[in-house]
Formats: C-alpha cells, structure tokens, sequence
C-alpha cells in the first residue's frame, strides 16, 4: 500500500517531521528545524517542500554555510544529542563549506543531517553549473568530499532509495555508539521527481535514548582492578552529560572516595563545587587532577575517547603499574591505551559498577589528598583571574571577571586558541551544559555560530560567548543572524592582537615571531575597530577598558533584549602559568636557531617520559 504522490523532497520533509523524542517528560519533534541557504541544487524542490512545512519543521537561514553547520552541532551538543538539526546546501561551494562543521560533528560524536544538492543524476545537463569533474571517475561530485567526515553517507540517485536511506540515517543519529554526522546528497533532478511511498515511511517514531548495560564479564574485570586501587580516579567525559549521568557521577564518587578530573566535553556533570571535583585534567588542566593523574594506580575513564590533550600526550598517567578501566558506550573509545573496556551506556555503567564494589572505597588518605590539592589550586587560580594593576589584563583576569558576573544558570561557549586553556582551568561550572567548549576539533569559527545554536537550545538561559580576535575574524556574520531571530548573546570579545596562543607555542619551541600577531604581519599594525563592525551587524557593541568597566558593561549586556558585543584588549603574552602539562608539539631536528635547538633537547627529555612507559 502506498500513499499519496510526493516528491522525493516532500516525502523526506513529511519523514523528518514524523521523528520524535520525549525531554523532560515533553514529547518533542527530533529535528528542531532545518538551517538552509537555498542555490540551485536545493531551492526549487526541497526549498518548496521546507515552505509547506514551515509550522511543524522550521527552516532557519544563516549568512555562511560553516556557520548553520555550527549551530547545529551546537544544538545537539546542548540537546545532550537527544534532538537534533539539519542543514541544506546548493551543491557547489555550499557543499563544501560544509565539511569544517560536519568534521566537528565527526570528531565530537555528534548528530548532524546534511542536506546538499548534488548534480543531475540523469546527467542531462552535464556538466551542471557548479559541478566538479574528475576525469578518472564519472561518480565523483562536491559532495564527496563529505563521506570521510560522515558516518554515514548516501547519494539519492532515485526516489526510491530514500525510504531505505532515511532509515539508515536516523540509526546512525540516535545511535549513542555510532552518533555523527549524516549526509545524504540529493541529486536535484530526483529531488522534484514524484512516487508513490509506503505510508511506514511517515508514520510517527519515537526514538528513546538506547542504554546499554555492561556486559557482565567485562563487568566482573572492572570491579577486579578498581578493588584493587589504592589511589583511583575518574575522568569524567562528554559521555556523562549525554548520557545524563551527572547524578550517577556524584553518587559514584562520594560512595566510593574517589576523585575526578574533567575533559572540556565533561566540565559542568560534576558541580565545580563538588569536593571531589577537581577540575580539568590534562595538557589544559589543574595541578591538582593532573597532580593525582600522576601518582594514579587506576584511571577509570568515563565517557571519553582519551585524545591527546586529555592524556597529556600519553605521558599524564605515568604511575607504573597504572591501568585504565574505559566505560564507554563506543568499543572502539573503550579499548584505547590498552584500557580494559567496560562498554555501556555512562549512566548504567556507572551504577551498575558501583552496586558490584558495594561498600568499597578508595584509601582515606588519597581521598583526604584530593582535598588538599583542591583547596591549594583553588587558591592559586584565584591569583590568576584575581584584578591587578597590569596596562592590560591576561585572559584568565578576563574570565575571573566574566565569572564575578555571571549566574550558575549561564552558559559560557568557546572554541579554539588560548581561551580553551583557560576556561579548562578557571571557569566554574554549577549546572549542566553550563560549559559549552568545541575543543575535540578545536575549531576556530565556532564560538558565535554555536552559541545561537545554544541560545535555540536554552533560550531562557543567558548565553556569554567568550572569544578571541582571531576566532571573531573567521567568523562572526552570525551575530547578525541572532539580532535578526531574536537571539541574545552576550559576546565578549578579546583582543590580543592577533593568535597569541600560537604565538606562545611558536616562542615555546624556540621560533622566532612570525605570521601571527598583527603588529608584525600587518602594514598598518592597528587595532581593529570590532565595535563598529558589530554594530553594522545589529548588535550593541562597547570597548571596555580595565575589568571594573566590563564588570558594569555585562550588567547592563543582561539586562539588554538585544545581542552585545564587548570588546577589551588583552595581553598576548601571559596565561596561567600553573596547572596544565606537557603537550607533544616535535621541535625540529635540525636548525640554524640555537633556540630551536635548546627547544629540541628540551622536548627529548619530555618525550622520554613516554618512552620510559612503553
């Protein structure tokens, strides 16, 4: 039995519209609405199909294809993955811009439906305006550069394919282990064309958040080598907010006396207040993780795939001896630096790992050390957010004073360059999702598109937006985007003067200068004038000087119904010399630099604490 004639473009619409969820005890539609910059692959047939839908299935239109990618991901990622979005594209340079946004989904397990238009699939018009052509394969279109960055990947060469296509997708979407991005390219002329569908393809599905209990002989082993612990601890990943564990988490801890160290996808589970909480943990971390990191004898990591900056380059976790217990509901993520996997869903392994310890508990000494170190880097960051009497304040002064200002109920969103760091370090966290940071792809670009896609999330909740000069420079036409559908953000903007972050890393190596400040790179070496560019975009914008004036600016930026932009000049060269850890960045072998080359023996001892592991 079919129904009634749709086309391929209207019978996709009319599936998307019939997904659903249930949030907090709200049943809601899984796609929050469909971001869309119409050209010629996707304006005639799937641009009709979004306008009939409009009511049920909301289509939003960014200024930059990256962009609306970005507010995507950072909706799920604030939607904890339980509701999601989708953008479409025309099939050339929108396309492509899409693949920096699909790659931060890709490496942060996030879902994300693309929706590009792609050539004629009958080849009629050949080539089409737009199209690629590689002369060794008549298959290959702009859309190929997307299957690397997809975790799934189709190409809708005839309307029939889609009712199987759709369905691939949306279990790839919700499935917590396979969860990433999703492209399925519309060839346009298939887009138009009309059949006959199966009424199972728009019937009403409700996808529930699948939680997979640990296996009870992996079980079994975990409870083996933390029984045997005598110094554990946690690290507490993405894995536990989109499980929503952070409950079970604190549970976990005080039952067992065993402390936690945060990643950047893991910060806000825990309260930072927590006393067990202590901090990030890793090449960005406190001295106190990282401090407990070394003298470990059991790492169990929950919820994280243990990239680099998280191990400290394989060197953070260097107690002989030391093992790593993994849950993780991805085997791959579980199995990693020989850890002994525990698969499951964060929340169930957690309360099943802690029914099987019973009553218990790390040794009183090492939990009574976690203590200790807590209250001493607590005391050695506030010297470093603290106010001084410096000409310019470094960032981590910056964040103390956005911090002073804040409410537990905001959200603070950033990405890439020096801020990362910091925020890692000093931000304090109360509620979940309060810490919102895209660090696994360590995106520059990211901060203003994802945080409309955060405000789409909480609208009731304050946005801030903490970014630097380099990142607001890639990308910042989207907060004409929040001034045009109501979104408030509230943007702190700081100016260094160009990358300071890689400035420092550059001098850290033993380089001399180049390419990163605008003073050396730049014929005129000015200061930007970014308030008079926020403001053409629509935004109250400000130049703060000293952080009692931004103190009184962000008041009055929260009392504002419109986006603000605050900017206030930063000294490039100081960050938060405490805390953190080695990071492995090789130094050239061979320079004409004595600096390089001191950097070089430098970096030999460093690595040696790998080696001596292996």
């Amino acid at each position: 039995m079919t129904a009634s004639r749709l086309t391929v473009a209207q019978a996709l619409v009319r599936a998307m519209a019939a997904q659903w969820t249930e949030v907090d005890g709200e049943r809601r539609r899984v796609f929050a609405g469909v971001w869309a910059i119409f050209g010629h692959g996707n304006v005639a047939a799937l641009g009709e199909a979004l306008y009939a839908a409009r009511d049920v299935l909301p289509t939003l239109r960014a200024h930059n294809e990256q962009a609306m990618g970005h507010a995507a991901v950072a909706f799920a990622k604030a939607s904890y993955r339980r509701r999601m979005m989708a953008c479409t594209t025309s099939i050339g340079p929108g396309a492509t811009n899409l693949a920096t946004a699909a790659a931060v989904a890709h490496v942060n397990r996030l879902p994300l439906l693309l929706l590009p238009g792609d050539v004629f699939a009958t080849r009629a018009p050949d080539p089409v305006l737009q199209q690629l052509e590689d002369f060794s394969d008549g298959l290959i279109t702009a859309n190929d550069c997307l299957r690397p960055l997809s975790r799934y990947f189709d190409r809708i060469t005839r309307a029939e394919q889609l009712v199987v296509a759709f369905d691939r997708a949306m279990q790839v979407l919700t499935d917590p282990a396979a969860c990433g991005p999703v492209t399925l390219a519309l060839c346009q002329d298939v887009q138009a064309e009309a059949l006959g569908w199966p009424p199972s393809l728009f019937e009403e599905r409700s996808w529930g958040l699948r939680r997979s209990p640990p296996a009870r002989e992996e079980l079994a082993r975990a409870v083996q080598v933390l029984c045997a612990a005598r110094r554990p601890l946690i690290v507490c990943g993405g894995g536990v907010l989109y499980s929503e564990a952070g409950a079970a988490l604190r549970e976990f801890c005080e039952r067992h006396g065993i402390p936690s160290g945060e990643t950047q996808a893991g910060k806000s589970a825990l309260p930072a207040s927590h006393p067990l909480n202590l901090g990030g943990i890793g090449v960005t971390g406190t001295a106190a993780a990282n401090a407990l990191a070394a003298e470990a004898d059991v790492v169990l990591a929950v919820g994280t795939r243990l990239q680099d900056f998280t191990t400290g380059s394989a060197t953070l976790f260097r107690s002989k001896g030391c093992r790593i217990v993994a849950l993780n509901v991805q085997p791959v993520d579980a199995c990693k630096h020989g850890a002994v996997p525990l698969v499951a869903d964060a929340r169930e392994g957690l309360r099943k790992l802690s029914e099987a310890l019973g009553e218990w508990r790390a040794a009183e000494a090492w939990t009574q050390r976690s203590h200790a170190e807590r209250s001493s880097w607590r005391a050695t960051a506030e010297s470093f957010t603290a106010a001084g009497d410096q000409p310019l304040p470094s960032d981590a002064q910056v964040i103390g004073a956005v911090q002073r200002a804040a409410q537990a109920s905001d959200i603070l969103v950033g990405a890439a360059g020096g801020l990362p760091g910091e925020l890692h370090k000093h931000w304090q966290a109360e509620q979940p999702a309060g810490y919102h940071l895209e660090y696994g792809f360590s995106c520059m670009g990211y901060e203003i598109a994802g945080a409309v896609g955060v405000k789409l999330a909480h609208p009731q909740r304050e946005v801030i937006v903490m970014v630097g000069d380099g990142s607001y420079l890639m990308l910042n036409s989207e907060i004409a985007t929040s001034v045009r559908m109501g979104l408030k953000l509230i943007i702190v903007l700081l100016d260094n003067g160009g990358f300071g972050c890689i400035e420092r890393l550059q001098g850290s190596t033993g380089n001399a200068s180049f390419n990163n400040m605008r003073a050396s790179s730049d014929a005129s070496g000015d200061r930007l004038d970014f308030v008079a560019h926020a403001r053409s975009l629509g935004a109250l914008a400000s130049k703060v000087t000293g952080l009692a004036q931004l103190a009184s600016s962000l008041a009055a930026a929260r009392k504002s119904d419109r986006t603000s932009v605050l900017v206030i000049d930063t000294d490039p060269a100081r960050s938060t010399a405490a805390g953190g850890h080695w990071w492995d960045v090789p130094v050239p072998e061979v320079s004409d630099r004595a600096e390089v080359r001191a950097a070089r023996e430098r970096y030999i001892v460093a690595r040696q604490l790998r080696t001596d592991d292996d």
